[in-house]
């Protein structure tokens, strides 16, 4: 009898993903605990935005470390989805979560830069600024949902691509709440500039997620 031997090559880079972000989250709760108790609250009261909002720090580090969660948990809930949808391509290149790794963090970097940069054209940096600094954060506060939804996807059972429409759409109607809520609480500013925000809204909010949509659309005719 000839033995064949069978290497079994370990390749389940999701979970050193996921500690990774487990030890992101730890960080910012170590290193910044009353920064921390009130970001996780954000749901319940507004005192993050009272307190620790005021100088709009958008670039400091624990808005960094939940960003970097963000890029990786938002990256691994679309790999998902693409490998629930279409298998074949995550068979067929073995690059595909990073490549969307790179797409959304180009796509986020890009469109805050260009947010920045029309917020001095027009010298209302510090409006846009505040609204900024909160669309950031709360887009950190739901990376977090999007966290936990991958360890239950990935390790408690195997999802249908119905749930996984279903758990984005919750999310997407979670992300619009939160952007709603931050006109609301700039309303007096918006109606003074209300030229302006249809401006930045067409621009900046709606053509980009229009584009996105039609490049994947057209990418997956192709």
């Amino acid at each position: 009898m000839d033995y064949i031997t069978r290497d079994i090559i370990s390749q389940d880079w999701v979970t050193f993903l996921l500690v990774g972000c487990v030890i992101l989250y730890a960080m910012t709760k170590y290193f910044y605990p009353q920064r921390f108790q009130e970001f996780i609250l954000l749901p319940i009261t507004n005192k993050y935005f009272l307190v620790q909002g005021k100088h709009n720090e958008i670039q400091h580090p624990f808005n960094i470390i939940l960003f970097i969660a963000q890029i990786i948990s938002v990256s691994l809930f679309i790999y998902l989805l693409v490998k629930t949808a279409n298998p074949d391509t995550i068979s067929d290149n073995r690059w595909v979560f990073v490549q969307i790794c790179t797409a959304y963090t180009g796509f986020i970097l890009v469109k805050y830069y260009l947010e920045k940069i029309i917020s001095a054209v027009f010298s209302l940096e510090s409006y846009v600024n505040q609204y900024l600094y909160e669309k950031i954060t709360y887009r950190n506060l739901l990376a977090i949902a999007i966290f936990l939804g991958n360890l239950v996807f990935f390790y408690m059972f195997r999802p249908s691509l119905l749930m996984l429409l279903v758990f984005f759409g919750m999310v997407i109607v979670l992300n619009a709440v939160s952007v709603f809520y931050s006109y609301k609480t700039n309303g007096k500013l918006i109606f003074r500039n209300f030229f302006y925000f249809i401006l930045y809204l067409c621009a900046l909010e709606i053509s980009p997620y229009f584009i996105l949509y039609k490049v994947f659309i057209d990418g997956g005719e192709l």
